[in-house]
């Protein structure tokens, strides 16, 4: 197969290793580590964390210089699938987010003092952080409104606001918040990031999210919180002011790359649990679910479905790499919308091939199908980015 031959010689060494090392000690357990305490489930992951630092895995796609792997997008989109099959993989090798998207924003524009106080830290996986961006009075799929104001008084800023869907926020350390600090600039300069530490006065949690009933797999979920006269000192300004919608778009260009191998990940285990059940489960005497023709269209579709996307993915990334995110801003939408929708379906074949055991939580296809049914949401809704990518198919017949 053509992703075969793209492979780099890195990539081709590194990845048996790694299949066997989730298939070995990942795989079978992480439906049962989903349903614990996660006071319980911590020490199980941090051992395993342990593992991966000892056999050279940590952080393969961040600068060597922080205890990366210093792996090229395109090299980390093939470990990305690897470890993407588990719920606890990226975290497993600490490139998870939202971890490593603030990770990246710190590297790129934090200055020398944030970087020794917070992104060294990061990179060891001595804590873990968050990212405040999304509000629950607004449309995430607009960022320009925003209600969260940091006014500078001094040489503070004064946060207020409130914001939703900050992922891992219980227990985390930092967040980094987008704010608007000068509500009077043009629409895509009136926002900041500012990092705010978890415990500072006046950052409250006000819920954590129960989603499809659930409130996560085994891991502090989505957070509803408030900023009430919170007190941060200006140096925690990350880049400079007006820089947040800019840095924003820096942080997910590459974070969709990351996320649609992750799917990828999840797809081939989730096809690979249907060809199993497909083969094995008899039916009838002597007759096997994989002998119907039906689900033999399940399986061609998904199997088609899955290889096309992930050349999707593997082709933008190798763009991004070339010519920069800039260039491939038709392939970060198309990629985005496409392999959530794949996503879905496979998932969907899955579940539909193994009858009501696919709905159960006796199988990791349910936990899969209602915590990724947000990939048609996040990081800009499906519709959203449809219609970005026709404007800009359209722009170039009209000449623009």
């Amino acid at each position: 197969m053509l992703t075969e031959l793209i492979k780099s010689a890195r990539v081709k060494a590194l990845l048996p290793d790694i299949q066997a090392f989730m298939a070995a000690e990942v795989f079978p357990y992480d439906l049962a580590w989903s349903k614990l305490p996660f006071g319980e489930l911590e020490p199980i992951l941090e051992a395993l964390r342990e593992k991966v630092k000892a056999r050279g895995w940590w952080l393969p796609c961040f600068d060597a210089h922080y205890g990366g792997m210093g792996l090229s997008l395109m090299e980390h989109a093939f470990i990305s699938e690897a470890i993407g099959g588990s719920p606890f993989g990226y975290y497993l090798f600490n490139c998870q987010a939202p971890d490593i998207g603030n990770m990246e924003l710190l590297h790129l524009a934090g200055t020398e003092a944030q970087k020794e106080q917070f992104l060294q830290p990061l990179a060891e996986g001595q804590f873990r952080s968050c990212f405040a961006m999304t509000e629950p009075e607004f449309a995430g799929s607009n960022p320009v409104r925003m209600g969260t104001i940091a006014k500078r008084v001094g040489d503070e800023y004064i946060i207020n606001g409130h914001k939703w869907f900050t992922t891992g926020f219980d227990g985390s350390e930092l967040t980094i918040v987008m704010a608007v600090t000068d509500p009077e600039a043009a629409p895509y300069q009136r926002a900041s990031m500012i990092i705010v530490p978890t415990d500072t006065p006046g950052l409250q949690l006000i819920r954590n999210l129960s989603i499809m009933g659930h409130a996560g797999s085994g891991w502090p979920s989505h957070s509803e919180i408030r900023f009430e006269n919170v007190r941060i000192p200006v140096e925690n300004l990350l880049g400079g002011e007006g820089t947040g919608f800019m840095l924003a778009q820096v942080r997910l260009g590459p974070g969709r790359i990351h996320h649609c191998m992750r799917w990828m990940g999840i797809c081939e285990r989730a096809f690979d649990m249907m060809c199993r059940y497909a083969a094995t489960r008899e039916i009838e005497d002597g007759v096997f679910l994989g002998e119907k023709q039906m689900v033999q269209q399940m399986i061609a579709e998904s199997r088609a479905e899955i290889d096309a996307a992930k050349l999707m993915v593997l082709s933008t990334a190798l763009l991004i790499e070339k010519a920069g995110q800039r260039a491939a801003a038709e392939q970060i939408s198309a990629i985005k919308f496409f392999t959530a929708k794949v996503l879905g379906d496979v998932l969907d074949r899955a579940i539909q091939v193994h009858g009501g055991l696919g709905i159960t939580d006796d199988t990791i296809l349910a936990l899969y199908y209602r915590e990724e049914r947000a990939a048609r949401i996040y990081d800009g809704t499906d519709e959203t980015h449809k219609a970005s990518l026709a404007r800009k198919i359209l722009k170039k017949y009209r000449g623009g």
